[in-house]
């Protein structure tokens, strides 16, 4: 009776245990390098792993695989999906493919400078992306948008780019989404799809004169050695997404749900912190400097580009996306004008 009834108590107390929370880890996957001191992707999950691990006193456990180990950002989203890993940081380009509604962040020339982005995406226009990204997908939790590494720079080969008719007759590469290609088309250049792994050597072969990433991602692809010009275009901010697996999610207690929360809230933090840092380094703009002939455009530069690429950003939206879309692209606008005319102390 005495072994019954301890053997019950047992059964009761893990009963228990596994509905406050199991606990386990999290393989965490992403596509960049893995030195928080070199990446912001890597710096986000670096932190995040500390702050999980230390604020569950190790009921949770985040191992992060970096550098494609576990495969690509597009199979990384379909992992998390199935289970097989319980995180990642997946690009609006890997994105895509699951949720075409992430296009309406590629509105282009939209944000006034980086704090807009923030309030914007830690708003509450982030918290309906967020929502309609679950509602969509139903497998996966959006812990938080962190930061890739900034806005958009062109570089190409050929000359300088300051104005709308620079870039006649240059051949700029994007990722496979056709709002890349739009924006590039209506801006009178020739729109080049190529994957990642491909970019350095067809700069190098000529098979494209041009391509367009944040400044860190610039830097750190050595493509300066292959680039002459750099025009800081400001053109797109896309951020990465951060994604679980909803049933670990679920799974997990109250408590152990907070934590994850305040440590994801804390890894989009150190993405911001450490793109501004490399922008502003010599692993940024200011090494970029020395290498490549730079152009900042002025307000009516970026004014004339604007009206070129956000009707047929717009008429791409409408053509091609649903009403949901729609919606989504209505509320993200109205969230970056007020983004836009509120001051770092408003």
């Amino acid at each position: 009776m005495r072994l019954l009834t301890t053997g019950l108590a047992l059964a009761i107390s893990m009963t228990a245990s596994t509905a406050l929370g199991a606990g386990g880890t999290i393989k965490f996957g992403h596509d960049n390098k893995t030195d928080p001191f070199e990446n912001p992707a890597h710096a986000c999950t670096a932190v995040f792993s500390n702050l999980v691990q230390a604020g569950t006193n190790g009921s949770v456990n985040v191992e992060v695989f970096g550098s494609n180990q576990l495969g690509s950002a597009a199979e990384h989203v379909q992992q998390v999906r199935d289970g097989l890993i319980q995180a990642t940081l997946t690009s609006t380009g890997a994105l895509a493919s699951y949720y075409p509604r992430i296009d309406v962040l590629n509105l282009p020339f939209a944000f006034a400078g980086n704090e807009a982005t923030y309030k914007v995406f830690d708003g509450d226009f982030g918290k309906a992306l967020a929502a309609d990204i679950e509602a969509s997908l139903g497998d996966v939790v959006v812990l938080g948008f962190p930061d890739t590494g900034g806005f958009f720079a062109v570089t190409n080969s050929q000359k300088p780019i300051a104005n709308l008719e620079d870039f006649e007759g240059i051949r700029i590469r994007t990722m496979t989404l056709p709002s890349h290609q739009t924006i590039i088309q209506a801006l009178g250049a020739e729109a080049y799809p190529l994957s990642w792994g491909e970019v350095y050597s067809g700069l190098q072969t000529g098979v494209i004169d041009g391509q367009m990433n944040p400044v860190p991602i610039i830097s750190f692809a050595n493509f300066s050695e292959v680039q002459k010009y750099l025009t800081l275009t400001n053109h797109l901010f896309s951020p990465y997404t951060f994604m679980i697996n909803r049933a670990f999610y679920e799974g997990l207690s109250d408590e152990e749900r907070a934590t994850l929360h305040a440590a994801a809230e804390n890894c989009v933090t150190a993405s911001r912190g450490l793109s501004r840092i490399i922008e502003s380094s010599e692993r940024g703009l200011a090494g970029l400097m020395d290498a490549m002939e730079v152009t900042a455009l002025d307000d009516a530069q970026r004014e004339a580009m604007a009206a070129a690429t956000q009707p047929a950003f717009e008429g791409h939206v409408n053509e091609n996306l649903d009403e949901k879309a729609v919606e989504l692209l209505t509320l993200f606008k109205a969230e970056v004008a007020k983004a836009n005319a509120e001051t770092y102390l408003d």
